[in-house]
């Protein structure tokens, strides 16, 4: 389940819900293996002789595999012991810290998407995760907090958007929920998670101005009415906002709002 999904209900004590929400984001972005500790995403497509910037090893794709090949000199461990030789590898999907590849304190994660396969390399002495300062965030106000309605739609759908590296991808989007804000019905358009969570990419009024470019929404699973809470108090920044090296979407046709959405995070703050 995701850790970001907005909580279900209200229980009287949404200020201190919030606060105490706020502070695990920011412990959660600013750990060891944060977001604010990716350094790079190297596409292995856009290096064919399989040597990454700065990454040791030589990274080569191997139809569903990546082959890592490694000598004394690279001093890397897989699986927590001392590596040489030859290996094949598929994409991490455990936590950072337990993916199978490292050198010294870094972790080399191997990374799908769409066919096309990358290592991404974590670096808890990240120049990003030693000058973070917080989180610049609005205090919670009831006020962004809204009943929403989920509909389904009748298949999964998928649209092709920019993402933060300047690349187009698909978006997979399973429905909408809609809502009601500043007297007018709005909508956007979502993903269903496989916990039934949803996820939304947005922008609104504030967005570059204000408030970073877009950001992300993690409402819970919808009761089975189709009823759920949309809680913009919990808007969340994307990971490209800790780090340049992250593949965010863009927001998809239909979820830029016209409203000045003044809530949850915003920016990084500045020293």
């Amino acid at each position: 389940m995701s850790t970001d999904a907005q909580q279900a209900g209200q229980d009287g004590n949404e200020p201190q819900n919030w606060q105490k929400w706020h502070e695990q984001r920011v412990g959660s972005v600013s750990a060891p293996y944060g977001p604010l500790s990716l350094t790079g995403t190297h596409w292995l497509g856009d290096h064919p002789d399989g040597r990454l910037p700065a990454v040791p090893g030589s990274w080569v794709p191997d139809g569903d595999g990546v082959v890592l090949t490694a000598g004394p000199e690279d001093v890397l461990t897989v699986d927590g012991k001392p590596f040489t030789g030859s290996i094949r590898l598929t994409a991490d999907h455990a936590p950072v810290p337990e993916s199978r590849v490292a050198h010294g304190r870094r972790r080399l994660v191997v990374l799908r998407r769409e066919g096309l396969w990358a290592v991404r390399d974590f670096d808890p002495d990240s120049p990003a995760r030693r000058a973070f300062e917080g989180i610049e965030a609005t205090a919670y106000d009831p006020r962004w907090a809204v009943p929403g309605t989920f509909r389904a739609y009748p298949e999964s759908r998928s649209v092709r958007v920019e993402n933060a590296d300047g690349r187009e991808r698909g978006l997979g989007l399973g429905g909408e929920i809609t809502f009601p804000l500043d007297g007018m019905e709005h909508s956007l358009r979502v993903a269903v998670e496989q916990d039934g969570s949803l996820w939304a990419v947005f922008a609104d009024a504030t967005s570059g101005n204000g408030s970073y470019r877009f950001r992300f929404l993690r409402p819970p699973a919808p009761a089975a009415d189709g009823t759920v809470t949309v809680d913009f108090n919990r808007s969340l920044l994307p990971p490209c906002a800790f780090a340049d090296h992250f593949i965010c979407p863009f927001p998809p046709p239909g979820n830029t709002l016209a409203v000045e959405i003044a809530a949850g995070e915003r920016n990084l703050r500045d020293r």
